[in-house]
C-alpha cells in the first residue's frame, strides 16, 4: 500500500471524527471555562478546583472508559444486521451504565475524606469540598448520557453527541457567569455556583440526546419494550467483559494525571495552579486525538465484525497517519505561543497576589513547552487503543497502560519532583516518558495481532 492509499481514507475518516471531535472539544471546553472564570478569583481557587476535579476525574475515567466498550460492539452487531443484539445492547448498556454513575458517585462521598489527608494546602482544601459534592453528583446524568452516546457512535450517528454536548456548553457557561460572580438578581458563589452550572449542563446534555434519537427513525425500534425484563445477564457479561479492561485503561491514564496533581499540590500552590493550566490546553488539542481514536474504533469495529482483517489494517495505519499530522500541528502551536497561552487562564493585572500569579504564568509557559514535545506520543497511543478496541482485544493493552503510566510514568515523576530542582517541570517530563512507552508497546501489540490474523 502506497501513501496515498491512506490517504484516501481520511474523508471516511473525518467524517466520523469531526462530531466526536467537536462534542469532546465542547464538553473538555465545560472544565476549561470553569478554570477560566474560576481563575479570575485567584489562584487558591483554581488550585481548589483541580484538587476537586482530581477525584471526579478518577471516577469519570472509570465510567468513561466502560462505557467505550458498548462502541465496538455495538459496530460489530450492525455490520451483521443483528437487529435483536443490537436493541439488546442499548438496554442494558443504559442499566449498567446508570448502576456505574450511582456506585461512582457514593464511591467519592466515601473517599472524599482523604483530601485532608492529602498534604494540600489548607484554604485549596477548604475550598474544593463544597464544590466537589456537587460535581460529583453531576457524574450520574454523564456516565448516563455515555450510554446513549456509544450506542449512537457504534451505529456511526457522531453527531447527536455533538449537538447535546453544544448546547451543555452554552447552558454551563450561562450559569457559571450568573452563579460564579453573582450577576443581577442571582447569588454570588463562586466555585459552587461553577458545580451548579457543571451539574445542570449534564442534566440538560442527556434528555437532549434522548430526545434527538428518539425522533429518528433509525432508532425506533432500539427504544421499545424497555423494562427489566429486557436486561439479559449473557449482554451484560459481555458489556462487562469488554468494559471493565476498557475503564481501567483510562482510569490509569487519568489517575496518571490526578497524581499529577496531587504532587504539583505537595510542592507549593503556584505549581499546582501552573500544572492545571497546562492539563487543561493539553485536554484542549487530546480531544482531536480521541475523535480519531473513535473514529478508528467504529470502522475497525465494523470491518472486524466482518472478519476482513486487511481493511482493519488499512483504517487503522491511515488513522495513525492523521492523527501524527494533527498532534505535530498542536505541537508547532504549543511551541510557537507556550509563553502567551497562560495568559488566557490568569489576568497578570489583578490587584491581589500579583507575585504569585505571575509565577503561576511563568511555570505554566514551561510546563506548555514540555507539552509540546509529547502531543505525538499522547495523540498515538490513544488511537492505537481505539484501534485495539475496534478488534475487542482489551486485556493484553490494560497491562501494557498499567506499566507505561504508573511502573514507569508515576514512578519517573514522583523523583524529578519532588526530589530534584525541576518540580512541576519533572511531572511533565514524567508524561512525555509515559506516553512514549505507551504508545509504543501498544504498537508492538497491533501489529502483533495483525500478523497473526
Amino acid at each position: 500500500m502506497t501513501l496515498k492509499t491512506y490517504t484516501q481514507e481520511f474523508s471516511k475518516n473525518l467524517k466520523l471524527a469531526y462530531p466526536v471531535i467537536l462534542g469532546m472539544l465542547g464538553h473538555t471546553l465545560v472544565g476549561i471555562v470553569d478554570n477560566m472564570m474560576v481563575g479570575q478569583l485567584g489562584a487558591t481557587a483554581l488550585a481548589a478546583v483541580s484538587l476537586g476535579n482530581s477525584f471526579v476525574f478518577v471516577a469519570m475515567s472509570i465510567g468513561i472508559g466502560f462505557s467505550s466498550a458498548i462502541t465496538p460492539l455495538v459496530a460489530a452487531s450492525s455490520s451483521i444486521a443483528d437487529e435483536i443484539q443490537t436493541k439488546s445492547l442499548l438496554k442494558n448498556s443504559v442499566f449498567l451504565c446508570v448502576l456505574l454513575g450511582f456506585l461512582l458517585f457514593f464511591s467519592i462521598l466515601l473517599f472524599k475524606p482523604l483530601i485532608s489527608l492529602m498534604n494540600q494546602p489548607k484554604e485549596v482544601v477548604e475550598l474544593a469540598m463544597p464544590y466537589l459534592d456537587i460535581v460529583a453528583f453531576s457524574l450520574i446524568p454523564l456516565i448516563w448520557f455515555q450510554a446513549y452516546k456509544q450506542f449512537a457512535d457504534g451505529l456511526s450517528f457522531t453527531k447527536y453527541a455533538m449537538y447535546a454536548t453544544f448546547l451543555a456548553n452554552g447552558v454551563n457557561v450561562l450559569i457559571n457567569y450568573l452563579l460564579i460572580y453573582g450577576v443581577w438578581v442571582f447569588p454570588r458563589l463562586e466555585l459552587v455556583g461553577a458545580a451548579i452550572g457543571t451539574l445542570i449542563s449534564r442534566v440538560v446534555m442527556v434528555f437532549f440526546i434522548i430526545w434527538l434519537m428518539k425522533n429518528n427513525e433509525r432508532f425506533t425500534l432500539y427504544f421499545t419494550g424497555f423494562n427489566m425484563q429486557s436486561i439479559k445477564k449473557s449482554i451484560c457479561k459481555k458489556i462487562l467483559k469488554l468494559g471493565i479492561p476498557s475503564a481501567m485503561q483510562m482510569f490509569f491514564e487519568v489517575v496518571l494525571f490526578v497524581g499529577a496533581v496531587w504532587i504539583s499540590g505537595l510542592i507549593d500552590t503556584p505549581n499546582q495552579a501552573a500544572n492545571q493550566i497546562a492539563m487543561s490546553v493539553v485536554s484542549f488539542t487530546f480531544m482531536f486525538a480521541l475523535g480519531v481514536s473513535v473514529a478508528t474504533t467504529i470502522r475497525v469495529g465494523h470491518h472486524f465484525g466482518q472478519q476482513n482483517i486487511e481493511k482493519v489494517k488499512l483504517v487503522a495505519y491511515s488513522n495513525f497517519l492523521l492523527t501524527i499530522m494533527l498532534m505535530f500541528g498542536f505541537a508547532l502551536i504549543f511551541f510557537i505561543f507556550h509563553q502567551s497561552i497562560p495568559h488566557l487562564f490568569l489576568d497578570e493585572n489583578i490587584r491581589v497576589n500579583q507575585d504569585e500569579i505571575k509565577l503561576v504564568i511563568k511555570i505554566a509557559s514551561q510546563l506548555i513547552l514540555i507539552a509540546a514535545f509529547f502531543q505525538l506520543f499522547d495523540g498515538l497511543q490513544v488511537v492505537i487503543l481505539g484501534a485495539l478496541k475496534g478488534m475487542q482485544d482489551v486485556k493484553i493493552p490494560t497491562i501494557i497502560t498499567f506499566v507505561a503510566y504508573w511502573v514507569i510514568g508515576f514512578s519517573l515523576m514522583s523523583y524529578l519532583a519532588l526530589c530534584t530542582s525541576l518540580k512541576a517541570q519533572g511531572i511533565w517530563i514524567g508524561f512525555l516518558v509515559s506516553l512514549f512507552a505507551s504508545s509504543a508497546l501498544l504498537f508492538w501489540r497491533f501489529q502483533w495481532l495483525i500478523k497473526r490474523r
